[in-house]
């Protein structure tokens, strides 16, 4: 088990941001949860969660500081702020019980970046083969895709913001790609 007590540090620590535009950032780090289970257990989760996965494709369904994001038609990813995944995994388990589902937690593989801004679209598309504009893609909309060679959770939180799950592994490639898309603008 690995040592939660150690401070965490950054995937991106030493690789600076190119600051033109202040396009994207990295989010603070956040507690996730992938759920797996049938269509019938989404009202005991969204009672132990406090948020109703959405049921609709590729949309995220959020309260508060919480969201579910639909990853396929019985997976979610579940976010929420940083130390909760173990009372939300105790929470989930006595609702669910003696259900069977998949809980896991993968707050420590990934991390979150926020690309936001005029261009945010057109900086994405430089490696992200999916229609952004709006009507294609909508507020709220989600998806596991490609960012160039790097697999992705996107999700479209406001007009012109973009938050992107990345596998930490990946994260400073996607950083430095990102940084030459922003350069190529």
């Amino acid at each position: 088990m690995p040592d939660l007590t150690q401070a965490r540090q950054s995937v991106l620590e030493g690789i600076e941001a190119s600051g033109r535009a202040g396009t994207f950032s990295l989010l603070p780090p956040l507690s996730r949860l992938n759920y797996r289970g049938r269509i019938s257990t989404v009202g005991r989760v969204a009672a132990a969660f406090g948020v109703e996965p959405a049921m609709e494709p590729c949309r995220a369904a959020i309260f508060g500081d919480r969201a579910a994001l639909w990853l396929g038609p019985d997976e979610w990813l579940l976010l929420a702020k940083e130390g909760e995944a173990r009372s939300i995994i105790d929470r989930l388990a006595i609702a669910l019980a003696p259900l069977s589902y998949s809980l896991v937690d993968v707050s420590h593989r990934q991390v979150a970046l926020k690309i936001a801004g005029p261009q945010a679209e057109l900086l994405l598309n430089a490696g992200c083969p999916l229609d952004l504009d709006r009507q294609a893609f909508p507020v709220g909309m989600c998806t596991r895709t490609l960012l160039q060679k790097t697999e992705i959770v996107l999700w479209r939180v406001a007009e012109t913001e973009f938050h992107i799950e990345v596998a930490r592994s990946f994260a400073p490639y996607a950083w430095r790609f990102l940084e030459q898309a922003e350069r190529d603008l």
